[in-house]
């Protein structure tokens, strides 16, 4: 079975492709066999596409007159570049190929097959609307594009271009027959038969040379192969490159938390070093204070010794015919005095020393409390140090086992896990406040 291809452009009329209403020549009752693959605001692409690079190119400009204030109206008031593009590609015709018949059935097919893998193949075209017709006499597929090209030197760096768009594809100007739209509609002519022969038809080429491409163009069409390939590997790179870098990003500040805590660590470690060293200092100034008070504490000693001998050796005798009045004022009295005041001394020295030994020994009891208490800090510090680079080293072994990817998403589904928990329980915090 032979077939020929119509490969034509449209003026692209949206309205009419989605059936928001009929022309003559369609038949309602069969307008939903009609397949619509997409049907986006072409605004919204625009928006999409090239808003980014409208932002930098603005803020580039010093002049007012010099801005874009809406990009998808420059292109359509201009008559540099179309705002987008379509396509209309036919297998057979109404008489082989009509869309009640079996044929046009497996016609309808086959176009289903090439749309679903065009995007894929022609990255740099980005297709906003697709309808595959069966409301009309033969099947038929319209496919609506902008075409776009980034890192332009001139304009907006990602802007509308159909020749760059094509040529980012592998199809590079030649001569005047030999355009990069030709040498594309060549190769999509031959990416649909290609199709086709699968489900055995063959094209056929009527009035044309191209029964079998030129050795060119099928470089060109394997380069544009290639190129897709390549270009679909790219954003698969860029994808992972992208998720990489957050992945990144989120441990880097994960290893600079754990080198905060560790820094922290340290520095409280060498403050209750500090401290320790200061209560070692003021411990051993009360033991000199000690040391100077011994003296004092033997004086007092001597006292007593002195004065608790037997009365009747420390009073003297009293002389011969001396009276009792005469010996009580002039010795007994004396001497009781000198006693009195000796006590009074000793007792006020003894309650002085006894308060500041008894003040020096609740300073020493607290100095060595708080030189066990910083010294314990000081070894539960160290341990926590320890115990922060063991797990940092353990978390880079399981990567180095498992692989980054496997670790980064066992920690993200955890973490969303914990988030889901924490919720949960915000949420019966929160229904138990309203009842």
């Amino acid at each position: 079975m032979k077939r020929t291809i119509s490969f034509m452009t449209g003026k692209g009329s949206v309205n009419h492709n989605s059936r928001k209403f009929h022309a003559k020549n369609t038949d309602p009752k069969r307008s939903h066999w009609n397949v619509e693959y997409c049907n986006r605001d072409i605004r919204e692409v625009y928006h999409e596409l090239f808003d980014e690079a409208l932002e930098r190119y603005n803020s580039k400009q010093t002049r007012r007159d010099r801005k874009i204030e809406d990009y998808y109206e420059k292109i359509r008031s201009g008559k540099q570049e179309k705002p987008f593009h379509e396509i209309i590609l036919q297998i057979g015709d109404k008489d082989n190929m009509g869309a009640t018949t079996k044929e046009g059935q497996m016609a309808a097919k086959i176009l289903d097959e090439y749309m679903k893998d065009f995007q894929r193949r022609n990255p740099t075209l980005r297709v906003f609307s697709a309808h595959l017709h069966m409301d009309e006499a033969t099947p038929h597929l319209h496919i609506d594009f902008v075409p776009y090209t980034t890192g332009s030197k001139r304009g907006l760096d990602t802007r509308v271009s159909l020749k760059q768009a094509l040529s980012a594809l592998g199809f590079k100007g030649g001569t005047r027959m030999e355009t990069e739209l030709n040498q594309w509609v060549a190769a999509e002519k031959q990416q649909l038969a290609s199709i086709m022969l699968e489900h055995g038809i063959e094209w056929e080429q009527k009035g044309t040379h191209e029964k079998h491409l030129s050795l060119l163009d099928f470089e060109k069409r394997e380069r544009a192969k290639e190129v897709a390939a390549l270009e679909e590997q790219k954003a698969d790179l860029e994808e992972h490159n992208a998720t990489m870098q957050e992945v990144n990003e989120k441990w880097l500040d994960h290893l600079k938390n754990i080198e905060q805590d560790i820094s922290s660590a340290r520095e409280s470690w060498k403050e209750a070093d500090k401290k320790a060293e200061q209560a070692k200092k003021n411990v051993a100034q009360y033991e000199k204070k000690l040391t100077e008070i011994a003296p004092m504490v033997k004086e007092m000693e001597r006292f007593a010794e002195k004065y608790s001998a037997d009365p009747e050796e420390v009073l003297p005798e009293a002389g011969t015919l001396e009276s009792a009045k005469s010996y009580r004022e002039k010795k007994a009295k004396p001497l009781i005095k000198n006693i009195v005041l000796v006590l009074r001394s000793v007792y006020r020295a003894y309650l002085e020393f006894s308060r500041r030994f008894s003040n020096m020994q609740k300073a020493n009891e607290r100095a060595w409390s708080k030189v066990n208490f910083l010294t314990n800090r000081v070894e539960e510090l160290r341990n926590e140090n320890r115990l922060l680079w063991e797990n940092f080293w353990d978390y880079e072994r399981v990567k180095s086992v498992l692989g980054c990817d496997k670790v980064d998403k066992i920690v993200q589904i955890e973490r969303q896990r914990e988030q889901e928990l924490k919720n949960q329980k915000q949420r019966q915090r929160m229904d138990k406040g309203v009842r």
